[in-house]
C-alpha cells in the first residue's frame, strides 16, 4: 500500500503520516520543509524567491520518491501533485509569472513521468478554524504573520487541486479525501485507517 497525503497547510499531513507509517510498520517518506533553506527566503520575499523555492520542494521530493519508487508499502507526507498546488496558488495570487508558471510545470512534467504514482491520494480536510489553530501550534517562525496568504491558501486550495488532478487524468477512484478530526484520539484514527483500508480494498483486492 502506498499512499501519498496531500492537504493545505496545517492539515496533519506529517502528523497523520508518522501515524500511519507506525501502525502499517512501514517507512514513511517525508519531504524535509523545515530543512530546505529556500522556505524563509520565500516567506522573506514571496516575488523573488518563488520559483526558486518551488523547484527546490521539486527536487528533492522527487529524490526521495525515487529512491523509494521501488516499495511496496510506503507512506508519503507529501506529492508532487501537492506542490503543484502551491504553483497554481502563486500564480493566482501574481506572485508567479506565466513564465515561471510554465517553467516549473515542465520540470514537474519530467518528475512525474518517471515516478510510479501512488495507490491512492489521501487527501486531508479540516476546517479553516482549525487549520490557523494548527499553524499557531506548532508555532514555524517563518509562518507568523501570513494570515493573508494563508486565507488566500485555504480558500482556493481545493479547488485547484481538483482541476491538477483532472489535468493529469488521476482516476477518481483513487483520490480519497478525508476529513479530519484529532487524529491523536484512537477513535478518530481508526476510522481513518477503516476508510482508507476500505478504499484500497476495494480497488486492488476484487
Amino acid at each position: 500500500m502506498r499512499i501519498g497525503l496531500i492537504g493545505p497547510i496545517g492539515s496533519g499531513k506529517s502528523t497523520l503520516s508518522k501515524l500511519l507509517s507506525e501502525h502499517y510498520q512501514v517507512p514513511m517518506v517525508a519531504e524535509p520543509v523545515e530543512k530546505n533553506e529556500f522556505l524563509p527566503l520565500f516567506y522573506e520575499d514571496m516575488k523573488t524567491f518563488a520559483l526558486l523555492s518551488q523547484n527546490a520542494f521539486y527536487s528533492s521530493l522527487f529524490l526521495l520518491m525515487w529512491n523509494s519508487k521501488d516499495l511496496k508499502s510506503c507512506i508519503f507526507d507529501s506529492t508532487l501533485f501537492s506542490n503543484l498546488v502551491f504553483t497554481e496558488l502563486l500564480r493566482l495570487d501574481g506572485t508567479m509569472s506565466a513564465y515561471e508558471v510554465a517553467l516549473t510545470y515542465a520540470i514537474a512534467d519530467e518528475h512525474l513521468k518517471r515516478l510510479p504514482d501512488v495507490d491512492i491520494h489521501l487527501v486531508l480536510r479540516q476546517s479553516e478554524e482549525q487549520l490557523f489553530k494548527n499553524v499557531k501550534k506548532r508555532g514555524r517562525e517563518m509562518e507568523k504573520g501570513q494570515i493573508e496568504y494563508l486565507k488566500f491558501h485555504y480558500k482556493n486550495y481545493f479547488d485547484v487541486l481538483d482541476r491538477i488532478f483532472k489535468n493529469y487524468q488521476v482516476p477518481e477512484e483513487k483520490i480519497l479525501y478525508v476529513d479530519l478530526g484529532n487524529i491523536f484520539d484512537e477513535k478518530e484514527f481508526n476510522r481513518v485507517v477503516k476508510v482508507i483500508e476500505t478504499r484500497y480494498n476495494k480497488l486492488y483486492n476484487k
